[in-house]
């Protein structure tokens, strides 16, 4: 589904109140997804044991002063060679069909995109993104990859007969604060500047609307940005994690996250009864910017 156009969003300015949705912004492995996603696809496909493997990675990253993201995907590949493994755009797609989830996902997101109709009386709209330093050709072959408009992760280059060849797009702690910008200004194609001003007034997706949903430390400049722009963030935890929910702890104490919860989707859960609070106060915001933009227009006059 294409973004919003930046020409439609300048023109709609002067005649129509436009900021009316709202994006919830997920990272994946730990928020939706209890382990990270390469345990569950590519690295039992190579046979190897996750625990070594992530050590073998840290360990190089540290001693070469190298990225562990790209330290990761090298790794992959080189492993993937070594064992005569040509592993394709869609095997990777295929491999995420042994993912778990926390409980509740995936209705999750058919029940929020109700909710906050049915609690704006279809005056806000709800849109879901995924943000992950994962791999984006293992979370296009998710179960619940139809509810996002947009998935931003790190990605391959695929050589001519269609293998994985090196890295070609790098999602880092950082870099993910790029895509709240593309989210925010309507730019969600990688191949677009975000770079030049553009007016508050006329971006689609303020960052009062942008609720920002993570698990640890690597989330951090995602929920600094979105906190000090004036969005909403959320933390969650495995609760069979004691790490976990420390880590979450200190980012609810540093005000990094605005709530804690254990990463539990069900209905009637604390994570979903906190996460409706949060859209109550986005929707009850945006019918008063709403109220204010209309009124400003009643005394330009016709």
């Amino acid at each position: 589904m294409p973004g919003p156009a930046f020409s439609h969003a300048t023109a709609a300015v002067t005649t129509r109140f436009f900021q009316n949705t709202i994006a919830l912004v997920y990272d994946f492995d730990g928020t939706l997804s209890p382990q990270p996603m390469q345990e569950y696809t590519v690295l039992p496909r190579l046979g190897v044991a996750p625990r070594e493997f992530w050590a073998r990675v840290d360990e190089e990253a540290r001693r070469t002063e190298s990225d562990t993201m790209l330290v990761y995907m090298r790794h992959i590949l080189e492993s993937l060679e070594r064992q005569h493994i040509a592993v394709k755009r869609g095997d990777f797609a295929r491999m995420a069909r042994a993912i778990r989830y926390f409980p509740g996902v995936e209705g999750w997101f058919a029940r929020m995109n109700d909710y906050v109709r049915r609690r704006s009386g279809g005056r806000a709209r709800l849109h879901h993104y995924l943000i992950s330093a994962g791999q984006k050709e293992i979370l296009d072959g998710v179960s619940i990859r139809r509810h996002f408009r947009r998935i931003y992760a790190s990605e391959y280059h695929f050589n001519h007969h269609g293998v994985a060849t090196f890295p070609k797009l790098l999602v880092t702690d950082t870099l993910k604060t790029q895509f709240l910008f593309r989210i925010n200004k309507g730019k969600e194609a990688v191949t677009e500047s975000i770079n030049e001003h553009m007016p508050e007034s006329q971006r689609p997706i303020p960052f009062q609307n942008i609720v920002y949903v993570g698990d640890g430390m690597t989330d951090v400049p995602s929920m600094a940005l979105t906190k000090r722009s004036g969005g909403h963030t959320v933390a969650v935890y495995d609760p069979a994690q004691e790490k976990g929910r420390a880590t979450c702890r200190k980012l609810l104490e540093a005000g990094r996250a605005d709530f804690i919860a254990e990463a539990d989707y069900r209905r009637g859960s604390r994570l979903s009864r906190r996460i409706a609070i949060v859209l109550d106060a986005v929707i009850a915001d945006i019918a008063l910017r709403r109220e204010a933009f209309d009124c400003r227009a009643e005394q330009r006059g016709p």
